[in-house]
């Protein structure tokens, strides 16, 4: 189960992107963070070791849902948009 489920605005157009290489759909104006909830995704795995990390103040201050775009930059899933063809990565293209 996701966590989230989408109640409202389901005629925005469909987006899609790859997480850690696999095809999720979001639709048009979700945040990273949302398209990466209502697949069932967690944003990243804990660098301090204490498990999946899913995101936590959901505005962009607690730093708890940064991932890697496949182009290296890294940014927060809860403050940025969706774009189609985006690749973001929980780790390296080698770790995975």
């Amino acid at each position: 189960m996701s966590g989230f489920v989408r109640l409202d605005e389901r005629q925005r157009a469909p987006v899609n992107l790859t997480f850690d290489g696999n095809k999720i759909t979001a639709l048009e104006g979700d945040t990273l963070l949302v398209a990466l909830r209502v697949n069932g995704k967690v944003a990243r795995q804990s660098e301090f070791g204490d498990g999946p990390r899913a995101g936590f103040c959901m505005m962009g201050a607690c730093q708890d849902c940064w991932v890697t775009l496949a182009d290296g930059r890294r940014t927060r899933a809860c403050t940025t948009v969706v774009e189609n063809g985006m690749a973001v990565l929980t780790r390296w293209p080698e770790e995975l």
